[in-house]
């Protein structure tokens, strides 16, 4: 491809691998690890290519865990979702490329702020619609939409949740791809490179299977959120540079 080099097509599903395989395992992580990587190859591989192997991944683990899901949250997530989904469309259109590899670099450090907080909010009606919203905005602009979310189901069980979080990504990175459309950010280049990472995340979904239950999330949890950090604190800079 003229965009990328055979080297980064080939790091960039090593990455969505490694992501897809965390994400099959803990609920959620593709983004977060993935995403400020995928970056730091190229800056064409987020957030449309990305949202679109997240949507692949997220309709698999869905049909791994359908039974599981309890609808009244997910339902709640989606609407506030819908709200997020908005608020990003409307930045993406203000904003210059410049402009968005800065915002890029901000909301992967918040993203990791959140996830470091140690903030254990109840899962609730209103919590699960301003998760909601608080994901999609940050998922449609950086393809990291999971900390949000995966923060009110910090206390719930494994099954519970990669099945409501399963649940509420596929509609969120819906919603997240049509916004991206609309303003400009998902077109045929980004469908390409899509085509040319998704066995990333098809490998990483197989592999996952095999340490469901036998990997205990929180044990890399300070590895992921140090990588995002750190690539996510070297996207800002890169955005700083630039100006």
């Amino acid at each position: 491809m003229a965009e990328l080099a055979l080297y980064q097509i080939l790091l960039a599903n090593l990455v969505v691998l490694a992501g897809a395989c965390l994400q099959g395992v803990v609920g959620y992580g593709i983004g977060t690890l993935s995403a400020p990587l995928l970056f730091l190859i190229s800056p064409v591989l987020v957030p449309g290519p990305l949202t679109l192997n997240a949507t692949l991944l997220t309709v698999m683990m869905l049909a791994r865990n359908r039974m599981a899901v309890r609808v009244r949250e997910v339902r709640l997530a989606i609407g506030g979702g819908v709200v997020g989904t908005c608020l990003a469309a409307a930045t993406l259109m203000a904003i210059s490329p410049r402009g968005f590899e800065l915002i890029f670099g901000v909301l992967i450090l918040v993203a990791v702020g959140l996830s470091v907080a140690g903030w254990r909010p109840r899962l609730s009606g209103r919590s699960s619609v301003l998760a909601g919203m608080a994901s999609t905005f940050m998922g449609t602009i950086t393809a990291v939409g999971g900390p949000p979310i995966a923060m009110i189901y910090q206390n719930e069980r494994g099954p519970l949740v990669r099945a409501n979080m399963s649940a509420f990504f596929l509609f969120a990175s819906l919603l997240s791809l049509s916004a991206l459309a609309f303003s400009g950010y998902l077109g045929a280049r980004e469908w390409l490179l899509f085509l040319v990472t998704f066995p990333g995340v098809i490998a990483g979904f197989l592999l996952s299977a095999h340490f469901v239950g036998r990997i205990d999330g929180e044990r890399l949890r300070g590895l992921i959120l140090g990588v995002a950090g750190l690539a996510g604190a070297a996207a800002l800079t890169r955005g700083l540079l630039s100006l």
